[in-house]
């Protein structure tokens, strides 16, 4: 790479570090193997097998586990779903419990409450699941229970049952038996009375005797979950039958066999319920496991018979077994069988619990399990079942997927048991990884090919490479190899030497070791004909699935498809194939599957190639099942197995193996192969060794299937450890094994022998210290009551078992159980020292005192006694009185034959402590004091305690509170004290004899606090919809912890993570008063979080707690969606919609309204009908038939109605027609009659016929029928009789079918006809400007002559009205003043008839009238009333106003309105405002416009003593001091300068109106002058104050004179001594500048007025010309005002005093109206700002365009165009025009002169070659003009072709200006935004530059006088000054800008910082200021954007304000070449520029 871009460089330096750092971290890593700390999950505290809980209370389960890191808990369900929570019934908490809450019991819920879970723990090594876990919510129920009679033979034993209900047996008890002789029965141990209540809950009654019959029982129960006891509902009855004879015994039907089930240590009964007489006796017997054999049961102290009930105490699981209950008398016998199972708790553990196994090693874990019964053994890892069900899991050898957690499961029917243990991986290993691969790649032939692949791993992988699933060997065209780089990757290649169209293919690298293998594939695509390789035959056991793909070469390649026997491939369900070529054919079998199959592959010019694949189906072996004779073999049995294997692949290998070890002849079993599928194996005569697993294997090429059958030898127990004689030490553990081998495994047992002798032995009583574990005795801590005589049993049913008896003693020397103590006593008093051993007697015991043997003859006060006790030796030493000389170490010494032992006594001899001193304050806070002491003498024993004794200072020490502290430190920390508060405090030491005396007191005071307490009594409750009202009270008074100063309020939505919104609220001091304060600007219905901490000077309280609340309910802000309708019949429609969505529900939706109506009536309100409905559809019932309807829907809350839908229709269905109205029946001649109808009232749809019917009266003739088409409305009737009357009637059809008949007419043809109008009266309805015509059909002979009367006058034609042939009027463009009555005449010989039409003229309506209600600072209230002259019905208004520099905006007002409000406008500004109506012809004339302001005006000047506060150094400035005029103050912008300068320093341009202000850094005792602009939307005032400041001492200065004795006003100008008076400046300057005004304002005119005889686009009219500058129609709004007298025809802008101007609001960077343009020459009339003036003073707007030829000198600034000469276009007085792509430079002005600070710009190409560009933004274009559209508003010649449109925050207009995109904003701060284009938005609503078009209100309708500065320069300038270098930053700043796009209006950005020279690119070139907008430079920095010079900054530096270029006069600096800068040829000035001069 020849050149490296910088950031390339930089990405390959950073590639290169993060390779060295992963190097280093990797060698690290190896180095330093994983933190040793960290491991697995293990539970702490695993769930029980079962919960069972009740409804009513819940129950909550608790999982913990421990690892590191931290396990997570999930609670999941048996199938290994995770379970959720269930609202109310089920919940997990964040501690990890599952919690079930008390439920209703309709709440129940089987998959919640009856469910199997379990808790799954993991980390990242790995997943623990804990065992199941059997959650049972039981619900209460009422239940019953019942006792039935019992039958009993006298002197039997009779049993009653206590019957449960099946659904509460779990968990109810019998706890108690009841007589109703008050006879109780509890369970009991003892088992010798009459009365029995056995375990199981049952009444066992002895030797039913008669008196049993009299009683009646009852027997009472316990729910163990709820508690509830209750006495069973009946009561039950013993039936006793005498004996008649004898009778064997009997069993109940269906009790012969017994299944029970007893926890392990419980007490149960077994019953065995037979009656017989004579009564029988009862024998108990027990199998012998695995045997038929039964043995009889030896009855001790824990196992009892009562009759024939056998009752076990202290079960264990020994007693497991089947039991027989053998019942005989004299007559016969019976027997009952039990089995018995004692569960004993499972556990398990597993052996190691962690280890940690090289790679490749093996691995053995071994599950070690208690309990019973065992059924299943399973295990796990990671949570996953691994089908393992041995005790022993085995990993031969390990791999890395290998290490996780494992589980150990072993379960019964009842209950599960797990336990857990980690596999680590020793060494680091990271399996293979491909860090770099060859990409898929299309080439031609030829070319050599270089693949690559680059893998990672540890250890080093081996990388093979593949095509197409076949491996590659290196040949002479394929090269691979591989070399290892120095960070350990391998790097394998693969080189093809001139790639062929067959090298193409599916190339694959694959990196693989022992770890694991990773791979890449991609395909290489070689330009060729299809080439198919070959493929090898496949060979596939049957069942599996066949996925083969085509070895495919050449490209392209179209299609791929797979043959088999011609027929393309798939042809039945099992195939499927991809169009890559893949083949798949599933569950494969040889009959069907087994076949050649071809792949075909072929190109788009119809080139394929073939290739064929063999595929052979095997079958693998099937082995027919087989097993040994049921039941264990006996030793010497002869047994045989036959191994068939029917089905598999031949040859078969069958081979034979016994606990997985080939068998061979040594074992005594042989195997004969039987044919070519079966083998036999033969077993002559069993022994032992032959017990285990036969397996017979049979494989074939296909694979191998195996069958195993278990055999079990009967085998007599035999010996393993035989127990012999022991002698054990006391107090050791003492264990004797015993154990024994044979099948069944002998069950061993240990018993001991009673008294000294062996002889009879009794079972070992099971405790705490004697235990049998596999046959092996354990005597924990062996004492000398545990010597004797055991015996050792192992019996397992074969042969008679075997038995040891053997001696086992206890041997004792001398013990001391205490080896050292210590004693103390209290001087002077007496004291006894002890010593007593224990062991074998005699003992003899011995006292030494400190090592020296104590005599008591040497010492009166000692004596010594000796005690013999049970055990050994008690010696006593006494001592009279002690001194401190006894304080010593005392020793006996114990000895006798076995040995001897010694004890010590440290006697301490103690007294009081002396008092604590020196008690010192460490620290303290406000609640706690940290205190030290100097520790006290102890009184020779051990401080136990010192007692810091404290009070408040007002109390007494009788009231006081301690704090114990240790008495080993002598630093103490006091708590709990309260702040802000007064202590004493002292201490007292304490030992074990007493207290000492107080310390001296200190005393302290606590510091203050942050409140502890939470504000009280909060609540917070709606206003309306968008407030809250939020109250409360203090905290309690011993919770401030101080003065509390007030409190912070927060809100937030509730269900948010969003932070809290905090106000402050100042405290109230009143006692008791309730704080509040209202939350505004709310959303609509929306719950609001609430909580309140107090604040004091330390800081803030605790938060409250959460108080929530919902705003007010709104209406929904949008309609319902998706609203259709549906005509269902001719009278109905369905209406359906969908809800709005929730979000904008804005509450509870409580109802829909279905507004509707025909949709002719639907303008009218009144006409509407409305359906109230809950759901979202409705069917609209009793409509009128086949009309079209206009439907609406709408939501309803309780905040009222919400939007409406946009209208939708539909049309019910037609019906049959209503009657003809009305029937004529007129005589034409003597066989003629016409009839003549009117249409039905109500066609009910399209009538596409009449039928007119005609039958001779009086005759039997049939009736005629006539069918006439449906535009024909009469029917002459020939051919009749004359003189005969004949009846007429007419019906009309529609598509349904034909209506009822109209009225029956009679006529009678006849040879005179009278004159008669066939026509019907009607009533026509004609549209304003369109024909009407009247018809009037006359019969009659001779021929009627026919007449027409219009409002009662004889009709005379004329041009718009005239008679047509057949008698009808017609009138051509129908006008208002034709409606009325028109009467029709016809008249022969006979007779005259007439007929009346009446006509109704439907036009727009007329001009409303617009009268103005009302007016406040934000709103206009208007009135509406309708022209007089209206005659169709009125629909509505539309209303329409704007600002004075806005745009229209309009509202529609209801025809029932009588008043409209308009909001949100501009405080103080003026309006315009007009009216139309519309009705259903359209929208009609405009009113008149009405002219308007709101109320409010500009700043009003405070008192200078309440405004300005002057110190040495700084003046500070009290804004609140101004009055606002009734309009909000926007900002001020602060001015200073010394008495004596000329220029102005801007402090400030956007200070806050609520803030005070300090000017800083002024000097002491001097004179300045101060300019405040305050600014709000009415306008600015402008205000200057002159003030000194204060001396150094505070002192004040002597006023200046200003020659006429005034001191406060401005100071004059000091002149040189030789200059006259006259010549002062103040006074010259204006009377110049006056001067020049008037010269110049003289040759405007006449140029002005010779312009306008030019042929220019103004010779017109003035208000076209304004209309095609301003590109808006004449329309209301666009007259010219011109009733102000002070306003001129042109008005300029007005500058602000001795200010840089912003650019002018309310035109194209213009004012109000156009300075004419001229064709050259300085064309702007200024004249200087004098503020002691009325500020109306204007300018004039330059030329319009003309062509341009050649180069301009752009701006006249000295700057030359490059470029092409041709692409310059001209418009008059823009000959500033710049080119696209034109590179130009410019020279700045004044100090920037210098040629080498010019800076190049290029020009942008203009958008869409030459066309000019419509509502382009700042472009002013000419009608027909062909020349370019050129930006004038942005800084470069790109135009924009839309306008963007802003609506302000205050709800004013405000605007957007765009400056293209090179140049940045005036006061850029920031370079690399420089092109970017950005839009404005102004929030005090100014005024727009965006571009011709209605934005521009009339050109002469300035603001008055008093508000010339408010609505052109206030606006825009009151805002902070966001505009400025804030490029695309929309939604930057939140107050007061409205950043949605909207409506726009007129808004410049502010004025630019002091001193601001745009004409250079940099701001920091200017020698005066650097400064910009403060607002904005806080956020933007770096370097200053450069400004293009095409582009005017709304304020450059040569655009002197008129008081600048005052001053340079007076300073000589506006030479001759600014002056001339002016002069240049007029391309010097744009629209937009404002000059002073």
């Amino acid at each position: 790479m020849a050149y490296m871009m910088p950031n390339e460089r930089l990405k390959w330096l950073t590639l290169c570090a993060a390779v060295v750092v992963l190097a280093s971290v990797g060698n690290t890593l190896a180095a330093n193997p994983a933190d040793s700390d960290q491991k697995g999950p293990v539970f702490l505290k695993e769930p029980t097998n079962r919960i069972d809980f009740s409804n009513s209370t819940g129950a909550e389960i608790e999982c913990k586990s421990s690892g590191n890191p931290m396990p997570e808990i999930i609670w999941i369900r048996s199938d290994g779903t995770a379970v959720g929570d269930v609202p109310g019934l089920r919940q997990i908490s964040s501690d990890g419990k599952l919690v079930f809450p008390p439920f209703r019991a309709e709440d129940y819920r089987q998959e919640v409450h009856a469910q199997v879970y379990a808790c799954l723990a993991r980390n990242q090594f790995g997943s623990i699941i804990s065992r199941d876990v059997h959650v049972r919510a039981v619900v209460s129920q009422h239940y019953e229970e019942d006792i039935h009679k019992a039958f009993v033979i006298r002197g039997n034993s009779a049993i009653l049952k206590c019957d449960i209900p099946s659904f509460v047996a779990d968990f109810v008890n019998v706890i108690s038996w009841h007589t109703d002789q008050e006879e109780n029965f509890y369970p009991d141990t003892e088992y010798d009375g009459k009365y029995l209540v056995l375990p199981s809950g049952e009444l066992h009654i002895r030797e039913v005797g008669p008196e049993d019959g009299y009683k009646s029982y009852q027997c009472r129960t316990k729910h163990r979950l709820t508690g509830e006891t209750r006495l069973s509902a009946t009561k039950g009855r013993l039936v006793i039958t005498e004996p008649i004879g004898s009778k064997a015994p009997a069993v109940p039907t269906g009790v012969q066999t017994f299944q029970q089930n007893v926890p392990l240590g419980g007490t149960f009964a077994m019953l065995c319920q037979a009656q017989a007489f004579p009564v029988p006796v009862f024998r108990w017997y027990k199998f012998i496991e695995g045997t038929t054999r039964k043995q009889a049961v030896v009855l001790n102290d824990r196992v009892k018979q009562v009759s024939g009930t056998l009752i076990i105490k202290d079960a264990v699981v020994e007693d497991s077994g089947k039991y027989l209950c053998v019942v005989n008398n004299s007559v016969g016998g019976e027997s009952v069988e039990t089995v018995l199972t004692v569960t004993a708790p499972l556990s398990a553990k597993i052996d190691p619990p962690t280890q940690t196994i090289d790679f490749g090693r093996p691995a053995v874990f071994t599950c070690q399990y208690t309990g019973n019964p065992i059924k299943t053994v399973s295990w796990m890892k990671d949570g996953k079942a691994m089908g393992h069900s041995e005790p022993v899991l085995r990993i031969e050898s390990v791999k890395k997927e290998d290490k996780g957690m494992y589980q150990c499961f072993v379960r019964n029917d009842q209950e599960s048991a797990e336990a857990s243990a980690e596999l680590k991986l020793g060494g680091r290993f990271d399996p293979p990884v491909i860090r770099q691969a060859f990409q898929e790649e299309t080439m031609e032939p030829g070319p050599s090919v270089f693949l690559k692949c680059v893998a990672g791993g540890n250890p080093t992988p081996e990388i093979s490479w593949e095509l197409d699933g076949k491996k590659i060997a290196n040949n002479d065209r394929f090269q691979v190899g591989q070399y290892v780089t120095v960070n350990g990757d391998v790097v394998s290649y693969l080189n093809i030497t001139s790639v062929h169209a067959n090298d193409g293919g599916l190339y694959k690298c694959i990196a693989k070791s022992k770890v694991g293998v990773a791979e890449h594939s991609a395909k290489l695509n070689v330009y060729g004909l299809p080439y198919i390789r070959q493929m090898e035959k496949k060979a596939i056991v049957a069942g599996e699935t066949l996925m083969v793909t085509c070895p495919v070469a050449g490209y392209p390649i179209d299609s791929i498809v797979w043959e088999r026997d011609n027929r393309a491939l798939p042809i039945n369900r099992k195939q499927k194939v991809f169009p890559n070529g893949t083949l798949i054919i599933e569950n494969v079998e040889r009959n069907s599957d087994q076949a050649t199959y071809t792949c075909v592959a072929k190109n788009q010019e119809g080139y394929s190639a073939r290739g064929s694949l063999e595929v052979q189906v095997m079958v693998l072996p099937r082995i027919i099942p087989f097993a040994f004779e049921e039941g264990p073999a006996q030793v010497g049995q002869y047994l045989t197995l036959h191994c068939s294997v029917p089905g598999g692949d031949l040859p078969l290998l069958i081979e034979w193996t016994l606990n997985g070890i080939a068998i061979g002849d040594e074992l005594g079993i042989s195997t004969e192969r039987v044919g070519s599928r079966g083998s036999v194996l033969t077993i002559e005569a069993v022994e032992a060794p032959h017990a285990g697993n036969f397996t017979c294997h049979a494989s074939n090429l296909a694979g191998q299937q195996r069958y195993t059958t278990l055999l079990n030898v009967y085998v007599p127990p035999r010996w393993i450890l035989e127990p012999t004689d022991k002698a054990f030490a006391q107090g050791s553990d003492a264990k004797v094994e015993c154990k024994a081998d044979g099948f069944p495994k002998p069950q061993v047992t240990w018993k001991k022998a009673v008294g000294d002798t062996p002889g009879e032995y009794k079972d070992l009583k099971k405790s705490d210290n004697i235990r049998v574990e596999e046959g092996t005795l354990h005597i924990d801590n062996i004492q000398k009551t545990n010597e004797g005589y055991y015996l050792c049993e192992a019996i397992n049913g074969i042969g008679s078992g075997l038995s040891a008896v053997i001696m086992v003693s206890v041997q004792a020397p001398p013990e001391f159980t205490e080896k050292l103590r210590n004693q103390t006593a209290r001087r002077g008093e007496p004291a006894v020292l002890q010593c007593e051993a224990k062991g074998e007697k005699p003992i003899g015991i011995l006292w030494n005192m400190n090592n020296m043997r104590l005599d008591p003859k040497n010492d009166n006060r000692y004596t010594i006694r000796e005690e013999i006790l049970s055990a050994g030796v008690m010696s006593s030493l006494s001592i009279k009185r002690t001194e401190r000389s006894d304080s010593a170490l005392f020793t006996c010494v114990a000895t006798n034959a076995f040995g001897s032992d010694d004890a010590s006594i440290n006697m301490i001899v103690q007294e009081v402590p002396e008092m604590p001193y020196a008690l010192k304050v460490l620290d303290k806070s406000g609640r706690s004091v940290q205190l030290s002491w100097a520790q006290p003498y102890d009184g020779n024993s051990p401080l136990n305690r010192y007692i810091i004794e404290f009070k408040r200072s007002r109390a007494s020490w009788d009231e006081i509170d301690r704090v114990m502290v240790p008495g080993h430190t002598t630093e103490a920390q006091v708590q709990k004290l309260s702040p802000a508060t007064t202590y004493n405090i002292r201490i007292v030491a304490e030992n074990e004899i007493g207290s000492s005396q107080s310390s001296e007191a200190v005393t302290i005071i606590t510091a203050e606090e942050a409140p502890s307490g939470k504000p009280q009594n909060i609540k917070v409750e709606p206003v309306n919809q968008t407030t809250l009202r939020v109250t409360w009270k203090p905290p309690a008074r011993s919770d401030w912890n101080g003065e509390i100063l007030g409190y912070y309020v927060g809100y937030k939505l509730s269900n948010t993570n969003s932070s809290y919104i905090f106000e402050t609220i100042n405290f109230i001091t009143e006692e008791g008063k309730e704080h509040n304060l209202e939350l505004n600007n709310l959303r609509v219905y929306t719950q609001y979080s609430v909580v309140i901490q107090a604040f004091n000077k330390i800081g803030a309280g605790p938060l409250s707690d959460e108080e929530k609340q919902f705003t007010a309910e709104g209406t929904p802000s949008q309609p319902p969606s998706d609203t259709a309708c549906t005509t269902l019949t001719s009278q109905t429609i369905r209406v359906s919609w969908v809800s709005p969505p929730l979000e904008s529900a804005n509450g509870v939706i409580k109802t829909y309204k279905v507004v509707y109506a025909p949709s002719d009536e639907w303008y009218d309100e009144t006409k509407r009908h409305y359906k109230k409905t809950a759901s979202s559809d409705t069917v609209l019932h009793g409509l009128k038939k086949y009309t079209n309807y206009t439907m609406q829907v709408l939501a309803t809350t309780a905040g009222g109605d919400g939007v409406r839908s946009v209208p939708i229709h539909c049309q019910t269905e037609p019906d049959v027609p209503e009657a003809p109205t009305d029937v004529k029946a007129l005589v034409m001649g003597n066989a003629a009659i016409l009839v003549s109808w009117r249409p039905p009232a109500q066609p009910n749809g399209i009538i596409t016929q009449y039928t007119v019917y005609s039958k001779a009266e009086g005759a039997e003739t049939e009736t005629k029928t006539q069918k006439v088409p449906h535009y024909q409305m009469s029917f002459e009737a020939t051919e009749l009789e004359k003189n005969k009357p004949y009846e007429f009637w007419v019906t009309a059809s529609t598509t349904i079918g034909e209506g009822q008949q109209s009225k029956s007419i009679v006529a009678m043809p006849s040879d005179q006809v009278p004159a008669k109008i066939a026509s019907f009266d009607d009533t026509f309805t004609a549209t304003f400007k369109e024909d009407a015509k009247m018809p009037c059909l006359a019969v009659g002979a001779p021929q009627p002559e026919i007449t027409w009367k219009i409002k009662g006058v004889e009709f005379s034609a004329n041009d718009r009205m005239r008679l047509l042939p057949d008698g009808s009027l017609l009138i051509k463009s129908v006008n208002r003043q034709d409606a009325g009555d028109y009467s029709c005449h016809a008249e022969n010989s006979i007779a005259k008839d007439s007929i009346t039409h009446k006509l109704i003229v439907l036009a727009p309506p007329q001009s409303p009238h617009v009268t103005l209600s009302a007016t406040t600072t934000d709103a206009l209230t208007v009135r509406l009333k309708p022209h007089e002259g209206d005659t169709a019905p009125l629909h509505g208004y539309t209303l329409h106003y704007k600002p004075e520099f806005g745009e229209w905006e309009t509202a529609e007002v209801s025809v029932d309105s009588q008043k409209h409000n308009i909001e949100n406008l501009l405080c103080g500004s003026r309006y315009q405002v007009y009216a139309t109506g519309f009705n259903n012809i359209g929208a009609g004339e405009a009113s008149d416009i009405l002219n308007t302001r709101t109320k409010g005006q500009k700043p009003k000047l405070p008192e200078k003593p309440r405004f300005i506060e002057v110190s040495s150094n700084s003046v500070s400035l009290h804004f609140k001091a101004w009055k606002d005029g009734g309009c909000p103050m926007s900002h001020f912008v602060v001015e200073s300068k010394k008495r004596d300068q000329l220029e102005w320093n801007q402090i400030s341009n956007n200070v806050k109106p609520d803030n005070n202000y300090v000017v800083l850094d002024l000097e002491p005792a001097t004179w300045y002058n101060l300019r405040i602009t305050a600014h709000n939307s009415a306008g600015f005032t402008v205000a200057e104050y002159d003030f000194a400041t204060l001396t150094v001492t505070g002192g004040t200065i002597a006023p200046l004179d200003d020659g006429m004795g005034h001191g406060n006003v401005h100071a004059r100008i000091p002149m040189p001594a030789w200059m006259p008076e006259w010549l002062d400046l103040n006074f010259m300057v204006p009377l110049i500048a006056t001067v020049v005004v008037v010269a110049v304002g003289i040759c405007v005119v006449c140029v002005a007025l010779s312009r306008r005889r030019s042929d220019d686009m103004r010779g017109g009219q003035k208000d076209v010309y304004y209309d095609v500058v301003y590109n808006q129609t004449m329309g209301p709004g666009a007259t010219l005002d011109k009733r102000r007298p002070d306003l001129r025809d042109e008005l300029g802008y007005i500058a602000p005093p001795n200010r840089k101007l912003p650019p002018v609001p309310g035109s194209n960077y213009n004012t109000c109206d156009r300075i004419k343009r001229g064709r050259g020459g300085l064309r702007s009339n200024h004249s200087t700002w004098d503020p002691r003036r009325n500020p109306n003073l204007y300018e004039e707007l330059k030329a319009p365009p003309v062509p341009m030829h050649g180069n301009a000198n752009i701006y006249g600034h000295g700057g030359h165009a490059h470029g092409n000469v041709e692409c310059h276009y001209r418009h008059p007085g823009m000959e500033d025009e710049i080119c696209p792509y034109a590179t130009f430079h410019l020279l700045g002005f004044r100090e920037e002169m210098d040629p080498t600070k010019a800076m190049n710009f290029q020009t942008f190409p203009h958008q869409n070659g030459h066309t000019p560009v419509p509502g382009h933004a700042g472009t002013m274009l000419p009608p027909g003009h062909p020349g370019h559209v050129h930006s004038r508003s942005g800084s470069q010649s790109m135009p924009r072709a839309n306008r963007y449109q802003r609506k302000n925050s205050q709800g004013g207009q405000s605007s957007i200006y765009t400056p293209a995109p090179e140049y940045d904003d005036p006061a850029n701060c920031a370079e690399e935004d420089q092109y970017r284009r950005y839009t404005r938005v102004n929030s005090q609503g100014g005024s727009l530059y965006s571009g011709p078009g209605p934005e521009y209100d009339d050109p002469a309708n300035c603001a008055p006088e008093e508000d010339q500065y408010g609505s052109q320069y206030g606006g825009p300038y009151g805002q902070p000054y966001d505009h400025y270098g804030s490029r695309g930053s929309m939604g930057r700043r939140s107050i007061g800008s409205a950043r949605n796009p909207g409506n726009g209006s007129p808004e410049p950005p502010p004025p630019p910082p002091r001193n601001h020279d745009m004409s250079n690119s940099s701001f920091n070139d200017s020698k005066e200021s650097n400064e910009i907008s403060e607002a904005e430079c806080d956020r933007d920095h770096g370097p200053r954007g450069n400004y293009g010079a095409v582009k005017r900054s709304p304020q450059p530096k040569d655009q002197r304000t008129t008081e600048e270029m005052r001053k340079l006069i007076e300073r000589n600096e506006a030479g001759p070449k600014q002056l001339q800068l002016q002069q240049t040829n007029g391309a010097g000035f744009t629209a937009y520029d404002t000059m002073a001069v």
